[in-house]
């Protein structure tokens, strides 16, 4: 069996997981002339899409038999296995033929386990995770890295691209997810030079928007330094990817690394400061809300500084 042309107006999109990311991007393809079908855990996040002619549906499940074509963004492996594996999940709504792409950052193994379970109904997956955050989500720009059956994921190039702008097939299953991996483990060492940095520039006396023009441009510079650095500045901690959820993906990778043999010293120091993120409440702020901690640790109050 192969995988079905997309087309917009033929093939039918199915959503799971309308957050912070996952909004945007469903909303591309339904401005692309797509339909959808959506669910999400709260109804009310899902209302700006439903305006916009999005259909709703009660269950995973339901998504799927009304789709050609299920993507799924949620928060957990433990989510991904419920929404796509679980009684009342994508694949048990499923037709011969029907496309399930997991855009989660999510485990590997599992990658691997829902690609055997929908061969064996005769259904394709394909795991797809992102990078570039809100920003990259609301403009079509994400860094999609995905693992899978080549054929498919060459049917899915006019979905990918709708999305994201840089578009890399990594290998089989699970491979898009171990590329998520690397790109987490860069982030996590990444912010804390970013936080350091400015802490450094603020304690020296630097303004730190014109220390910024310096750093930024040159060989220092780096999309969170420059996307989330102003941020920083202007004690914006809203969250474009959950501190939890960056918690989680950093246990993900060194549970990998373990089961490789593989030292990752960098990593576990990024994971035990963003612990400490979360065990002061900041949790579901964004990951650039490590400078709050940092700078308690430094003893400047960072909000309030002058």
């Amino acid at each position: 069996m192969t995988a079905a042309a997309i087309s917009p107006g033929v093939t039918r999109i199915g959503w799971i997981g309308t957050g912070v990311m996952g909004s945007s991007m469903v909303g591309h393809l339904i401005s692309a002339g797509y339909s959808a079908t959506v669910f999400s855990r709260s109804k009310s996040k899902a209302e700006p899409l439903i305006s916009r002619g999005a259909h709703w549906a009660e269950t995973p499940s339901k998504v799927a038999e009304q789709s050609d074509v299920v993507f799924s963004i949620v928060g957990f492996p433990s989510d991904v296995r419920e929404v796509i594996l679980g009684s009342e999940g994508a694949l048990a709504g499923s037709k011969p033929g029907t496309i399930l792409v997991d855009m989660t950052t999510s485990e590997p193994s599992l990658a691997v386990e829902i690609h055997q379970a929908s061969a064996s109904k005769g259904v394709f997956s394909v795991d797809a995770p992102v990078s570039g955050g809100d920003i990259g989500a609301k403009n079509a720009t994400l860094s999609i890295m995905i693992g899978g059956d080549k054929e498919v994921v060459d049917s899915l190039q006019p979905l990918f691209s709708t999305m994201g702008k840089t578009l890399v097939h990594q290998g089989k299953a699970g491979a898009g997810q171990h590329a998520k991996m690397a790109n987490q483990i860069l982030i996590a060492t990444n912010m804390i030079g970013v936080c350091e940095s400015l802490l450094y520039g603020y304690k020296a006396g630097l303004d730190l928007p014109t220390m910024l023009q310096s750093v930024g441009p040159g060989a220092a510079g780096s999309w969170s330094l420059n996307n989330l650095g102003p941020r920083i500045m202007n004690n914006n901690f809203d969250p474009g990817f959950f501190v939890e959820h960056f918690i989680k993906d950093m246990g993900i990778a060194l549970s990998e690394a373990k089961r490789m043999g593989l030292c990752l010293p960098g990593l576990a120091l990024g994971e035990q400061l963003y612990l400490s993120v979360k065990s002061k409440g900041w949790g579901r702020n964004g990951t650039h809300a490590l400078m709050l901690a940092l700078s308690e640790m430094a003893g400047i109050d960072w909000k309030n500084r002058k």
